[in-house]
């Protein structure tokens, strides 16, 4: 296991008990370098919503317990936030919730000359995404290599 994913699985387990005492559940967590920084980031998310409170709530919980376990040998700076409306969908649960709900797919390579897809979620397995696209006027599945894929998120109007 690469160092990044030990990290991100360890602060996960950290992140645990902490979203569970105030009622949220943990979206995702990464550890990322950008530029000449490490980033650990941890995503939350609840029904209702998640407050400014919620995340500096368990952003000194998490802190705190990171200080304890001190794993991570690196410099980094530490975000708690909310996934946000147009949310990445990385994970199979993030894939399920999402059914039935419009998505944006962008490709590494262009597909029939084009790299950005909007559709309906329909299903996935391991190996593919599939979304409803309106394809002149005319309703169409059209099937995705997860592996083709460099993005796939929720779509989101003002």
């Amino acid at each position: 296991m690469a160092k990044k994913d030990s990290y991100e699985e360890r602060a996960e387990t950290l992140l645990m008990p902490i979203v569970a005492a105030i009622n949220c559940e943990i979206y995702d967590v990464e550890y990322v370098k950008e530029g000449s920084e490490w980033y650990l980031r941890a995503y939350i998310d609840k029904p209702d919503g998640v407050t400014i409170t919620d995340c500096e709530t368990i952003s000194r919980a998490l802190s705190q317990k990171l200080d304890e376990e001190d794993f991570i040998p690196d410099a980094y700076i530490l975000e708690v936030s909310s996934p946000g409306l147009g949310r990445a969908l990385k994970k199979d649960k993030h894939l399920e919730k999402s059914i039935g709900m419009e998505v944006e797919i962008k490709t590494y390579k262009p597909i029939d000359k084009q790299k950005e897809f909007i559709g309906i979620l329909k299903s996935y397995d391991k190996d593919t995404i599939t979304i409803e696209t309106e394809g002149d006027s005319i309703p169409a599945d059209k099937v995705f290599a997860k592996s083709d894929i460099a993005i796939v998120k929720l779509t989101f109007d003002f």
